[in-house]
C-alpha cells in the first residue's frame, strides 16, 4: 500500500483539510452567549428535556433548545427574570405547585402530576423543559410517570431516577411512580422516540 504524500510539508507532516465547522448558526445577539445548561439537564425524549430551576446563566442555551414551553413543578413564585425570558422568547410557562417536602411526610399530588403529564404528552408544546428546584425528585416522579407510559420496567425507571437522586433518592418517590394510575392517560397518543406503536 502505497500512502500519498501530496499534502505533506517539509518535514514530512501531512496536513490535514480544516475540520468543517458544526456550530450551530449564530446572528449578532447570540455571539457572546453562553451555553450553560441548567443543573442535572438532560435529554427525556425528543422534544421532552429535565433539569434543575434555571436562571439568568442558563438563558443562551434555553435559547438554543427553541423551547416552546416549560414545566415548573415548583410551588414559589417564578423568578421575574425567568418569566421575562420566557415571555420574550415566546416560551410559555405551566406551573403545578408540588411542595419539595422530605421522607418520611411525603405527598405528591396525584392530581398534579396527571396535569403535568397532559402537558408532556401534547406535542404541541414540544420541545418542553420540565424543572423543580434540583431536577432530582419532583422531576423524577413526572420523567418516571412518562416512563411507564412508555412501558419502561420499573428497574430501568428507577434506575434512571437515582441517577439523578443519587445519594438522596427516595423510596416514597419511587413507590409514588410505582403505584401512579396510568389508565386514565393510555389514550393519549404517544409519540414519542421510545414508545412501541
Amino acid at each position: 500500500m502505497k500512502l500519498d504524500n501530496s499534502n505533506s510539508n517539509s518535514n514530512g507532516q501531512v496536513s490535514l483539510p480544516a475540520a468543517a465547522d458544526v456550530s450551530p448558526p449564530r446572528n449578532s445577539d447570540d455571539a457572546d452567549e453562553a451555553f450553560v445548561p441548567p443543573l442535572n439537564f438532560a435529554m427525556v425524549d425528543n422534544g421532552i428535556f429535565r433539569s434543575g430551576f434555571p436562571d439568568s446563566a442558563n438563558f443562551g442555551f434555553m435559547k438554543s433548545l427553541r423551547l416552546r414551553s416549560v414545566i415548573c413543578l415548583c410551588p414559589e413564585p417564578y423568578p421575574e427574570a425567568t418569566a421575562e425570558f420566557l415571555n420574550a422568547n415566546g416560551i410559555r410557562l405551566y406551573q403545578f405547585g408540588i411542595d419539595g417536602c422530605k421522607e418520611p411526610f411525603v405527598n405528591i399530588p396525584n392530581d398534579k402530576i396527571r396535569e403535568a403529564l397532559k402537558v408532556v404528552l401534547d406535542v404541541r408544546n414540544h420541545p418542553v423543559l420540565i424543572h423543580c428546584k434540583r431536577g432530582k425528585h419532583r422531576t423524577g416522579c413526572l420523567v418516571g410517570c412518562i416512563r411507564r407510559l412508555q412501558r419502561w420496567c420499573l428497574s430501568s425507571i428507577f434506575d434512571e431516577y437515582q441517577r439523578f437522586a443519587g445519594a438522596k433518592a427516595r423510596v416514597s418517590d419511587q413507590r409514588f411512580i410505582e403505584l401512579f394510575d396510568i389508565s386514565s392517560l393510555k389514550h393519549n397518543p404517544l409519540i414519542f422516540s421510545c414508545s412501541r406503536k
